[in-house]
């Protein structure tokens, strides 16, 4: 049996295409990597928000998937759309790294903490809006690009630190470039943040979906992260709205953390929720409906106008 596997042709999309090839090289498999290019790694001189948030990281990926050129698609779980179409699916996800954001800078004294006045880099509108909310005293500057090209843009002066998901930065083995690890109950990630997962069509063969699972799935994770994919998935969420959320396994019980902050950070709502394993998708729009009555329906929908601009 052989597998292709597609992946982005960035340093970190290609650690994460060789994990999964060396996964499934234990069991047996054969492999081919093909490397396709994005919208989203082409346009860089516009934020997500603005080239449009849905497959911006996996669309030419999918249209591989369904012409066949191509098995499996591996992502960062985070840059996955919520509302797949109907003839694609996500078959693994794996074991999860520590999901913290973190502070990059190469001088790794600097705090949030210290209340200093510094200019962050991050292309991400949930850092951006949670920054103005928590810490309304940095500035930001939008940073788009691979993790090489934005550590390069801060050693030429561009900004102070950058604002960056802990998995990819020591992926890439940047950890001493760390200055600090942000708290969870502040800086609450994206969906999906910390794993990879592997998207395949539905029509791929029983036997390489089974295979697929067996050497790639990690169950814990799964159940989480279909979790917080369901929770996204009904406020019809995607990468340029600030949404998070982090769900944990702890015995047969899932416990989620979510919530929505406004572009300008003056309005932040975060509820938790605490379900069976056994259906971690109900979990998951339960947490959403009670988000949406609390008032995220009115931020999405002042969002959705500020975007449209």
């Amino acid at each position: 049996m052989q597998i292709k596997l597609g992946t982005r042709g960035s340093k970190l999309a290609l650690w994460q295409a060789y994990h999964i090839e060396d996964l499934l090289k234990k069991g047996g498999v054969d492999t081919e990597i093909v490397i396709i290019e994005t919208k989203g790694d082409k346009i860089l001189d516009r934020s997500l928000s603005k080239i449009g948030s849905k497959g911006v990281f996996t669309q030419e990926l999918e249209d591989q998937l369904r012409s066949g050129d191509i098995d499996i698609a591996v992502h960062s779980a985070k840059d996955v759309q919520s509302n797949l179409e109907a003839d694609f699916e996500i078959s693994a996800f794996t074991d999860r790294e520590q999901v913290n954001d973190v502070l990059v800078s190469h001088n790794t004294s600097l705090s949030l903490q210290s209340g200093e006045p510094m200019v962050i880099g991050t292309s991400s509108t949930r850092r951006v809006a949670i920054l103005k909310h928590f810490y309304p005293h940095i500035k930001t500057v939008d940073m788009r690009g691979n993790l090489q090209t934005r550590l390069k843009k801060l050693e030429d002066g561009h900004c102070d630190a950058l604002l960056l998901a802990y998995a990819g930065v020591h992926r890439m083995e940047y950890d001493n470039k760390i200055a600090e690890h942000l708290k969870l109950d502040e800086f609450t990630p994206a969906v999906g943040q910390g794993s990879v997962a592997v998207e395949n069509a539905v029509s791929l063969s029983a036997e390489k979906k089974a295979v697929i699972k067996q050497l790639i799935n990690h169950t814990p994770t799964s159940l989480c992260l279909r979790t917080e994919r369901a929770f996204l998935n009904r406020l019809h969420g995607g990468c340029s709205i600030p949404i998070f959320g982090l769900a944990a396994l702890s015995g047969g019980q899932i416990n989620i953390t979510g919530g929505i902050v406004s572009l300008d950070g003056k309005e932040l709502i975060r509820l938790h929720k605490t379900g069976p394993s056994s259906d971690p998708e109900a979990l998951g729009f339960a947490l959403a409906d009670e988000l949406l009555e609390a008032g995220a329906d009115r931020i999405l929908k002042d969002i959705r106008a500020a975007q449209a601009l």
